[in-house]
């Protein structure tokens, strides 16, 4: 899809060389497909690997719940490096502690 949009968006701007009202569609073409075409794809991909915790995401929209997840994925990837760091270097831990 994305390719679609792109080379339709290229023909548009060769286009607009002509007639400047091509570039103004050109650019309403990206918008729409930013706001609906990319959220609505993400939005479908991770709904589908998610399985059975999908069902305890409130209302809303498709898209806000696959950033929390993955801003929750990172937040725990996160800690889960802190907490290696902090155990295998027990000394160098204790001295950025102290200094903070």
């Amino acid at each position: 899809m994305g390719t679609i949009v792109l080379s339709g968006t290229v023909v548009l701007v060769i286009l607009g060389f002509g007639n400047h009202t091509w570039w103004l569609v050109a650019v309403a073409l990206l918008f729409v497909y930013m706001q609906y075409g990319r959220g609505g794809a993400s939005a479908s991909s991770s709904g589908g690997s998610s399985g059975s915790s999908g069902g305890s995401s409130g209302g809303g929209s498709g898209a806000v719940p696959g950033s929390y997840r993955a801003y929750r994925d990172r937040r725990d990837k996160q800690a889960r490096w802190d907490r290696r760091y902090r155990r295998e270097r027990p000394l160098e831990s204790r001295r950025q502690a102290r200094e903070r």
